[in-house]
């Protein structure tokens, strides 16, 4: 199990409305189909987004390159950008053992109240679980 996260270039929105997040979240979905991750938890913010992803290193090395460089290119489309959106390569951290992983997952769940988008982890519209 990963936690993996990655945020834009110079902290710039990555998401900007509803439509860039379904976009991103239908790539991911079908991601994990083609590649057997399973991903108990996924949180999308503005500027950067956090995954729980279980799969083997090299199917989420494959996986998020799969992920970020065609989101990017239709994000810059769409926005009228060039260059690269994210900041760096994605970040990823082992999942060491059960309670890395609850505290994990709290983390992850919690971003948007601690970030001050909402009051409860259940009132982010963009916080779930694929398969």
């Amino acid at each position: 199990m990963y936690h993996v996260t990655n945020r834009g270039v110079a902290r710039c929105e990555i998401f900007r409305d509803d439509v860039d997040r379904r976009l991103f979240l239908a790539r991911l979905g079908r991601l994990a189909n083609e590649l057997g991750w399973r991903c108990p938890l996924y949180c999308l913010m503005t500027t950067h987004f956090h995954l729980l992803v279980a799969t083997s290193l090299e199917q989420l090395s494959s996986g998020m390159h799969r992920l970020e460089g065609p989101y990017s290119q239709r994000f810059n489309a769409k926005y009228g950008r060039v260059g690269h959106l994210f900041q760096e390569r994605f970040y990823t951290r082992v999942v060491r053992d059960e309670l890395h992983l609850v505290n994990t997952y709290e983390y992850i769940r919690n971003n948007p109240v601690v970030a001050g988008l909402c009051d409860a982890p259940e009132d982010w519209p963009w916080t779930g679980r694929l398969r």
